[in-house]
């Protein structure tokens, strides 16, 4: 491991660094642009919070990596954050200063934003080392509550980043592409920050569309994506060879925030001849599994626990256990790339942290024969107790979705006199396809499972809820 966060940025040269909608930056220019961005910081302590609006922009990048040299601990803040959620998170974090690469578009609600620096400055970019503040603050979706704000070392970030280039064998040599947003782990850590440690370039398109992240791919080695852009790209690809060649052509298709459907793991391998390797983490605890370049695809898990990262399941009781379909467990994960803690949330950081260290995800999982890990769903909205049985959503979703008709699909636990939960299955049709009868769907999940997880009720919709990152949430569904 290196004890520079980006090494490269001190040596730099003239190979890109990113490529945000077409237009280019080298590591020399970068680096440059960075120190600029450090230079109008220089007079904050070190430790300081400062807010950057996530705007897809070059500079955006370059104050972000400039106050990482400088010791500032970064807030990154989503451009469509409402009023409210806003607020809290601006109290919460309490940063000096705020940046914008668009002012203009966040004046009415950030009166004191400073623009980010344009002009590249000749002073030297200070070296961060893998120790002091922490590196980044970043809020978690809130879909238990209100956002909290999750601190993350730059010692934290490198050892994850460092996992992740053994399992992918990533090197200076490739340049990712994605959509992803840059106020979260995805699209921040995993394709800014370690695009930068590897010392590979990063293409960034910030509005998704099939044709968009396609042309850029067809210049790159690597995809980061979530689940909706596969299927996207897919659905293109099937009709648009460009597409479908971008696809072929790449090292390393990634897919992760989200499980991808089996059946968007076929598409993807009848149209191109490869697969799709996905990730599990959390805001809290970086990526823990993935599924390594050299092991291929395994469509319905996300692979074996990275180097350094210790991962067990565990009962109600938190005791260890084996974790099965019919008995899904909490993953508990520790090492060295889990947080420091949720800011001004001690009470919050020990209830999902213990003495030993060890951190209760609240996802449930099962292990299989080869030790991989398949994800189930979260434990407050995923295990559902249903007439003395446990039912994990996750299985009864990947059943559902292997219907034609079908593009997407979310099950959830509702109340119920007699069986304490009832099953519901909140199906999206797609595009064309005539709606199956209620009772086939049912039937099908009794026929596939067990009769126990089938659903007692089917309901069609015309799109699912989510939040900012596109994660489906469930407790929406049963709003009146």
């Amino acid at each position: 491991m290196s004890a520079q966060l980006f090494p490269r940025l001190h040596h730099a040269d003239d190979r890109l660094a990113f490529d945000v909608d077409g237009r280019s930056v080298s590591y020399r220019s970068f680096a440059q642009l960075a120190a600029a961005h450090a230079d109008s910081v220089r007079d904050l302590t070190p430790g300081a919070h400062v807010g950057v609006w996530t705007f897809g922009a070059i500079e955006t990048l370059a104050a972000l990596v400039g106050n990482a040299c400088a010791g500032l601990v970064s807030v990154p803040l989503n451009p469509k954050l409402g009023s409210a959620e806003l607020a809290h998170i601006l109290e919460d974090a309490a940063p000096v200063r705020t940046f914008a690469a668009e002012v203009a578009a966040v004046r009415d609600r950030d009166e004191t934003v400073l623009e980010v620096a344009r002009a590249p400055s000749s002073s030297a970019l200070p070296v961060r080392g893998l120790d002091g503040p922490p590196l980044l603050l970043l809020y978690t979706s809130g879909t238990t509550g209100r956002p909290k704000g999750a601190l993350l070392g730059a010692a934290a970030v490198a050892a994850n980043l460092d996992a992740l280039a053994d399992a992918w064998a990533w090197t200076d040599a490739d340049e990712v592409v994605h959509a992803l947003p840059l106020f979260h782990v995805h699209g921040l850590v995993l394709g800014a920050f370690g695009s930068l440690r590897v010392g590979g370039g990063l293409r960034h398109v910030s509005r998704f569309t099939p044709e968009s992240v396609a042309h850029q791919l067809a210049q790159a080695t690597m995809l980061f994506a979530v689940p909706t852009m596969i299927r996207r790209l897919a659905e293109s690809a099937e009709q648009d060879s460009n597409v479908c060649d971008a696809l072929r052509g790449a090292r390393l298709l990634v897919s992760g925030s989200a499980g991808l459907p089996v059946r968007e793991h076929r598409r993807i391998e009848a149209l191109t001849g490869r697969g799709v390797h996905e990730r599990y983490g959390l805001t809290e605890t970086l990526i823990n599994c993935a599924v390594r370049a050299d092991e291929g695809p395994k469509p319905g898990t996300v692979g074996r626990p990275l180097r350094g990262v210790e991962l067990r399941l565990v009962d109600d009781a938190r005791r260890p256990c084996e974790g099965t379909l019919d008995a899904p467990a909490e993953v508990a994960v520790r090492g060295p790339s889990c947080f420091e803690g949720y800011l001004n949330r001690p009470e919050a950081t020990a209830e999902v942290r213990d003495a030993d260290g060890w951190f209760y995800t609240g996802d449930l999982a099962a292990r299989t024969e080869d030790g991989a890990i398949r994800i189930l769903g979260r434990r407050s909205v995923d295990l559902i107790k249903t007439g003395g049985y446990k039912v994990g959503a996750g299985e009864v979703e990947a059943c559902l979705l292997e219907h034609p008709a079908i593009a997407e699909v979310a099950v959830v636990g509702a109340p119920d006199e007699d069986l304490g939960q009832r099953i519901l299955a909140f199906v999206v049709l797609r595009e064309h396809a005539e709606r199956p009868e209620a009772a086939s769907l049912t039937d099908r999940v009794a026929a596939e499972l067990t009769p126990h997880k089938r659903p007692r009720e089917v309901r069609f919709v015309d799109a699912l809820p989510r939040n900012a990152m596109g994660k489906v949430q469930k407790r929406r569904l049963l709003e009146p």
